[in-house]
């Protein structure tokens, strides 16, 4: 499999480069943000590993651009630790975060996950119940018809679980386990942002953020669409 290493940090990207050749991978490399878009267009990598700052085009803009042609899963490394900055990344379409310094170890771990998830088969393509309608492998949802909610892959796999348990809920370190894989790579905090940014994308679309409930020693369920 052939992954992309994006970093302006020479030193940074032959380890990274050692440690996933030493892995069996194929490693393409780019150093700013145009480049690195004319490497993910010219060679369509299975995993694109993208520093937040970066020259003349930065992390963010790299992945706001990249979304528009492709869904490849995205590993973001950044030495930015706000809560802003990753939340920013997860809404643009980011499937993992890992914060710099790192270990080889944790970040081959995390790419190992990130590729499992991505070739993962699908059940059903299409889910529905009530008025909204998941469309998986377009990543999109619709309320009543309506314009399409782009969703992010975190926000994908959230309402794809929810949704297949029909208003039952889903204990909340079953569904970190489903939406992240690696389990080491979120915790409860981080679900809470995905579902608040879920709730809110449902709610702009004219559907009501109370579709995503939570419920007390349970977990979160989808209870209100067929209402």
């Amino acid at each position: 499999m052939n992954i992309l290493i994006v970093d302006d940090d020479v030193e940074l990207v032959g380890l990274l480069r050692f440690a996933l050749h030493g892995a069996g991978y194929k490693v393409l490399t780019a150093f700013d943000g145009e480049q690195a878009l004319l490497r993910l267009r010219e060679h369509k990598p299975d995993l694109v590993i993208l520093d937040v700052n970066l020259p003349l085009l930065d992390g963010f803009g790299v992945l706001g651009q990249l979304r528009k042609f492709s869904q490849v899963p995205v590993m973001m490394l950044t030495v930015r630790a706000t809560e802003e900055d990753e939340v920013q990344g997860l809404d643009l379409g980011a499937d993992d975060y890992l914060r710099k310094p790192f270990s080889p170890r944790a970040l081959l771990a995390r790419v190992r996950s990130l590729l499992r998830r991505g070739n993962e088969p699908l059940e059903d393509s299409v889910l529905s119940w009530g008025p909204l309608v998941l469309d998986i492998e377009r990543s999109e949802a619709q309320v009543n018809g309506g314009p399409a909610i782009r969703l992010s892959p975190l926000d994908l796999r959230l309402l794809r679980l929810l949704l297949s348990h029909r208003g039952r809920p889903v204990d909340a370190d079953e569904l970190i386990g489903f939406v992240w894989s690696d389990r080491d790579a979120a915790d409860r905090e981080s679900l809470k942002q995905v579902v608040h940014r879920l709730r809110r994308k449902l709610a702009n679309a004219g559907g009501a953020a109370a579709w995503i409930e939570y419920v007390p020693n349970a977990g979160y369920a989808f209870i209100a669409a067929n209402t």
